[in-house]
């Protein structure tokens, strides 16, 4: 049975696939599973004080079935498989019919007192009370990445024992403060049942991103309220639909950030909690049966395995239907698009599967577009109906702000020209092909991974060593500058460099084309005293500290501002690339103008003396009213004077917003001069 059978064509292929994990049958409830090379499993069902056994049979596609009235809701229920210990093409399967494996269905986990895990039936009825999804569309999207628990763990506006909670993310002063900020989508990291990695607990750490996951199914229990905690996996369910009820009334989308790509089993010697036990086939190897680890995390799930497909595919339909998730973001995507010979290919049968599922209709898909394997940085060779995290934005907007800023300090004359700025402000046409568009790109300037939006401008080294280490972990190419201090100082010239870093940069983010992604607490000025690696801090370090001084008010006033400005202005966030000469809808008519008021000449965009640019966007409208704004850029720390350009239709500007320390609000004309003090990124209005 070949992925492209399964994915793309016989439908009876994709039927003796149907239905696994507990689910009602004729029978009575029932049990399905998947394993090729085990040559018998048995279901054994939790009947205190003893264990009911119940043999599976196995049908001809390597499913195995059996059904027991015992499968009601709050039932534990584990697997025993045995088999040969050399299975097909040499993949072994370490078979102990005395290990307890869980279901990789399981909707429901928890955990006995030895410390292993069991299965649960779940109870999932849920009132949805008639709240939909708000379907946002992609142009008008602003994208919120957050941690449940680190994001109103230290919140005062959230009930001290709902804080770090999925209610506490749903509470309404939350949710209140969400919406004022202006953000349409709250993107979770990893809120899928993960446990620790072994070397971390020995270490006495936790794995506080969540990338290590043991359910694809189940909503990870420590993020619940605890009397939900104590109601078992139903009442964690039932909190966690509550809370994507609660945003969705406040129009609010919830995205998850997924992990597809490898399994909390780690590598060879590793736990064997699920899968391992089951088949090993649902893992990568090689031609003589060695694992193939294109994750860095020890395994890689192989997805042109149809049964790990489908695991896959049906993950993504549960919690997008039975649990009404809007959006996916997958970790190491690249993975996923791997071939039988662990080749990447972006017309792979799963990325087109998942983009052309109708149980998937509607829903946003984005690819951290890259893994740690031969070939595996793959931004801009997504499918249609994929967008991309924009690693190069996020590179390009950093260089521009503060490592040229810092050479030029150095040298005289700053690295770049504008010519790839230019490209990422106007949709990054150069990495996404014509007729993916723009919003092929999710543009970020930090995510979870990396420094924050405060360190990025604060620090020029990493300072990971209470990760334990050495300092070893976590990127050197931050691409950051510290303006002159290294860390916190009081020195008020080095302080004001940064908050105009800041505020440039998120300009940079809400007022370019594509998708803009937004890292909790960046808009406060959340800080991780320059540790960019923090995945096994779950403590001050990662959580946002929410006590605001004038100068975190400030940083946030811009950020709503920018959001609304970015709303209020469709030219800002096009649909569609233009080509010369042709009028496309819900493109952006671009024209480009130097200091001078003139248009850029081809020989200054690569330039590195050329460091101010104007950028005349008009919007050519399909569905919103006509609309036009300047953006001035200005990377330089030394004053120039501009003259605001003349264009057909155009009869004066007014500023919307400057990252400068003050603005004139009289309007201006064309032909009008000013001048520019420092790195500075000013939105004109155009009328």
């Amino acid at each position: 049975m070949s992925d492209i059978e399964l994915l793309q064509g016989d439908p009876a292929l994709v039927d003796s696939l149907r239905d696994l994990g507990v689910r009602p049958g004729p029978d009575g409830p029932t049990l399905r599973v998947w394993s090729g090379a085990a040559s018998s499993i048995d279901l054994v069902i939790d009947d205190a004080p003893s264990e009911r056994v119940v043999p599976l049979m196995r049908d001809a596609s390597g499913v195995w079935t059996g059904s027991d009235p015992r499968l009601v809701p709050g039932r534990r229920y584990w697997l025993r498989a045995d088999g040969e210990p050399t299975g097909v093409d040499d993949v072994v399967t370490p078979f102990d019919p005395t290990v307890n494996l869980l279901d990789p269905y399981a909707r429901g986990l928890a955990r006995t007192g030895r410390g292993d895990w069991r299965g649960v039936v779940v109870d999932e009825s849920f009132d949805w009370g008639g709240v939909g999804k708000p379907r946002t569309p992609l142009d008008h999207t602003v994208v919120y990445e957050a941690h449940v628990r680190g994001f109103t763990r230290l919140a005062p506006f959230v009930p001290e024992d709902l804080r770090g909670t999925y209610a506490g993310l749903a509470h309404e002063n939350t949710i209140a403060y969400l919406r004022e900020l202006g953000v349409t989508a709250v993107e979770l990291l990893p809120v899928h049942h993960h446990v620790d990695e072994q070397r971390l607990v020995a270490q006495g750490f936790q794995n506080y991103w969540g990338y290590n996951t043991l359910s694809y199914f189940a909503p990870h229990p420590a993020y619940a309220s605890r009397d939900a905690q104590l109601g078992g996996p139903s009442a964690v369910l039932r909190e966690f639909k509550g809370m994507v009820r609660l945003l969705h009334a406040a129009g609010i989308e919830v995205w998850l950030d997924v992990v597809y790509n490898h399994t909390a089993e780690e590598g060879e010697g590793g736990p064997v909690t699920s899968l391992r036990g089951l088949d090993n086939h649902y893992y990568r190897h090689d031609e003589d049966a060695r694992p193939i680890d294109v994750t860095g995390c020890g395994n890689t799930l192989d997805t042109s395995l149809p049964a790990a497909a489908r695991l896959v595919l049906d993950s993504l339909r549960y919690w997008a239907n039975d649990l009404q998730i809007d959006g996916f973001r997958f970790d190491l995507a690249a993975t996923l698009g791997r071939g039988a010979d662990a080749v990447y290919s972006r017309n792979a049968p799963l990325l087109e599967a998942i983009a052309s599922d109708p149980a998937l209709e509607g829903v946003k898909l984005v690819a951290e577009p890259w893994d740690v394997g031969l070939g595996g940085w793959q931004t801009g060779n997504f499918p249609d109906g994929w967008s991309e995290w924009n690693d190069r934005f996020r590179n390009r907007a950093r260089d521009f702000w503060l490592r040229d800023i810092a050479d030029a300090r150095v040298h005289g004359i700053a690295s770049n020209g504008l010519g790839s700025f230019a490209s990422k402000l106007s949709g990054s046409s150069n990495i996404y092909a014509h007729d993916r568009g723009p919003l092929a790109g999710v543009n970020f300037i930090t995510a979870h991974d990396g420094f924050t939006l405060a360190d990025v401008v604060a620090y020029d080294s990493k300072h990971n060593l209470r990760n334990g280490e050495g300092n070893r972990d976590g990127t050197d190419d931050n691409k950051s500058f510290n303006h002159g201090a290294e860390g916190p100082t009081e020195n008020p010239w080095v302080l004001d460099a940064r908050r105009r870093a800041s505020r440039n940069l998120l300009a940079t983010l809400f007022l370019s084309a594509g998708i803009p992604l937004l890292t909790a607490g960046d808009e406060i000025g959340r800080t991780q005293r320059g540790n960019n690696n923090g995945y096994c801090s779950d403590d001050e370090i990662s959580w946002v500290d929410w006590q605001l001084d004038d100068e975190r008010e400030a940083l946030l006033a811009d950020a709503k501002a920018l959001i609304r400005h970015r709303r209020e202005n469709p030219a800002l966030r096009p649909v569609r690339f233009g080509e010369t000469g042709k009028v496309t809808l819900s493109a952006t008519d671009m024209s480009w103008y130097g200091p001078d008021g003139r248009e850029v000449l081809p020989e200054a965009w690569n330039d590195p003396g050329c460091r101010t640019l104007q950028y005349l966007a008009a919007s050519t409208p399909e569905v919103e009213e006509f609309n036009r704004v300047l953006v001035v850029v200005h990377g330089s720390e030394s004053p120039i004077t501009v003259t605001l350009p003349s264009h057909e239709g155009v009869a004066s500007y007014e500023v919307l917003w400057t990252s400068g320390d003050a603005f004139d609000p009289q309007p201006r004309k064309p032909g009008d001069a000013h001048e520019i003090v420092g790195p500075t990124v000013t939105l004109w209005r155009v009328s």
